[in-house]
């Protein structure tokens, strides 16, 4: 089980998840994200989404970053997770550090990218 879209598409692509399943997937993704939203935010006597952890540019970049660094960044770190992803759960890889590297590529890519956007990596 994994919440993150670009992971279940990286996955299809690179022949380990089935094609029908995909679509299933990512929709049943889509529903439990706007639940856990909705339950996390319903809690807050004033929401805003501007203020909810979102990533953006210019002035909701923590640096004020334009859009171009921001759009460079986000693609860039998540094609970075995405292909750690792949590579540390072929089954020729060894099996004993597959969370670890994920983890610790998933943490690296948080320090170099959250002065930038906020981060997102999806």
């Amino acid at each position: 089980c994994h919440p993150n879209y670009a992971v279940s598409i990286a996955l299809w692509m690179s022949c380990r998840f089935e094609g029908k399943g995909v679509v299933l997937y990512i929709i049943a993704q889509i529903i439990v994200d706007i639940a856990a939203i909705y339950l996390i935010a319903s809690r807050k006597s004033r929401f805003e989404v501007g203020g909810f952890a979102a990533n953006g540019f210019n002035e909701n970049s923590p640096d004020d970053c334009g859009m171009k660094s921001v759009l460079v960044t986000e693609v860039v770190m998540t094609f970075i997770f995405l292909f750690a992803i792949i590579e540390v759960t072929f089954l020729n890889a060894p099996r004993g550090f597959v969370k670890l590297a994920i983890g610790l590529c998933f943490i690296l890519i948080h320090l170099i990218s959250i002065p930038v956007t906020n981060t997102f990596v999806n």
